[in-house]
């Protein structure tokens, strides 16, 4: 009970040295959100849904089939679209389009070619044109995709064309009147030859939307990627705060007024701790109120992550503190190690948008467990069992790094 009451009175007065220290709650607290409102700004994109846009072409005259085609299904009236209906638009000179393409204007078309008419009304094949600029490769499957539907749907109806015709010329079709009058009307149809309206047209586009397009939260990034870092940066710090007390003797003093080496050892990581909890509780407070923070399907996850992370960097300050003799050195040494693991383990960027070979090199750090956690659980929808390995593997950098500060924690100056 004494000892406990030890480790309390110990954690407490490093809580208020640390309270004491303006520049120390500055950096601990302040500091990360100047970087996150910035990024935040670096990173705003527009929330509205871009409505796609198919661009065609012909190189027929008017009257053909083409012709007839692209005026049917071009869009009049954008206002009229569905939500997540394409844009049909006709750009009716096929040379100023193929230029505006080669010139990076346009992003690309297809075009109906010269025989297009000819090959439907004789039944042989023809080939649209997609024409595209290769840097923009959402377009591109855009453009291929819908050039694929229309050779489909006209392939089906040319199929379905022939085969009535087929059976009809079979039939007597001398006589005026007869079902050989009905086998031309069927060709005239087919060629746009024909007072006769369609019904529907040849191309529709069905289309379903599944709920509203909208941007990411910058926030659910950049949030837990600075909580990461600043968490084990002050953490870090509090190594040199302990080695000030080892070099000026305020450890050997604590010893002989009955205090014990687990006492003092629970009490620096404890005040530790408590640090890191109240930047967290501040992060997440921030998050929610200030920048509209969603924590997702697990929000107890998303706490628990950060609680490790948390445990995982005290344990590691008070070994840092264990492996260096002067205060210069632990503070050195620990700005060094916070700089070097938060870009690497995915607190600066997206470590999978990062080349493979770097999101494997991450993962020796605590940061890219936390961080991919995160990114799961704000970002991609997952829930609490898709980030337990991730949980796991910080408390084995807990423990760790826990073991190797009670094995070599001294309270006297070497």
């Amino acid at each position: 009970m004494k000892q406990l009451r030890n480790m309390w009175f110990l954690m407490v007065k490093d809580l208020k040295i640390f309270a004491s220290d303006r520049m120390a709650l500055i950096f601990a607290i302040l500091f990360p959100f100047f970087f996150i409102f910035l990024f935040n700004e670096v990173m705003k994109v527009d929330a509205g849904d871009q409505r796609l846009v198919i661009n065609l072409a012909t190189q027929e005259p008017a009257g053909s089939i083409s012709y007839q085609l692209l005026s049917a299904i071009e869009t009049k009236d954008v206002s009229t679209l569905k939500a997540g209906e394409p844009q049909i638009v006709w750009l009716k000179d096929y040379d100023q389009a193929k230029l505006d393409v080669e010139n990076k204007k346009l992003d690309g078309f297809i075009a109906f070619p010269d025989n297009f008419t000819e090959a439907v009304e004789m039944g042989y094949g023809t080939e649209l044109e997609v024409v595209y600029n290769p840097n923009n490769t959402q377009v591109i499957a855009a453009l291929k995709g819908t050039a694929q539907s229309i050779a489909s749907q006209i392939g089906t109806g040319q199929i379905v064309n022939n085969a009535v015709i087929g059976l009809l010329l079979e039939k007597d079709m001398t006589a005026p009147g007869s079902v050989g009058d009905l086998a031309q009307v069927i060709r005239a149809q087919l060629s746009g030859q024909t007072n006769i309206t369609p019904k529907a047209p040849l191309i529709s586009f069905n289309t379903q939307s599944i709920g509203a397009v909208s941007a990411l939260n910058p926030s659910s990034f950049t949030i837990p990627g600075y909580l990461v870092m600043f968490v084990f940066f002050t953490a870090a710090f509090s190594a040199a705060q302990l080695v000030k007390e080892r070099q000026n003797h305020t450890l050997e003093r604590l010893l002989s007024n009955s205090a014990t080496k687990t006492a003092i050892l629970g009490g620096v990581y404890g005040s530790t701790v408590a640090k890191g909890l109240i930047q967290i509780a501040i992060f997440w407070a921030v998050g929610i109120l200030g920048f509209k923070m969603n924590l997702g399907v697990s929000p107890l996850a998303v706490v628990l992550i950060s609680v490790l992370m948390t445990l995982m960097s005290s344990a590691f300050g008070v070994m840092l503190a264990t492996f260096v003799k002067t205060e210069r050195s632990a503070s050195s040494i620990g700005v060094l190690t916070s700089l070097i693991l938060a870009p690497l383990g995915g607190c600066w960027w997206p470590l999978y948008i990062t080349p493979q070979w770097m999101q494997t090199i991450s993962k020796i750090t605590p940061h890219a467990w936390a961080t991919t956690a995160f990114n799961k659980l704000l970002i991609f929808g997952g829930d609490f069992n898709s980030v337990t390995p991730n949980m796991l593997v910080l408390v084995g950098f807990m423990v760790v790094f826990g073991l190797i500060a009670i094995l070599r924690f001294k309270t006297e100056a070497e």
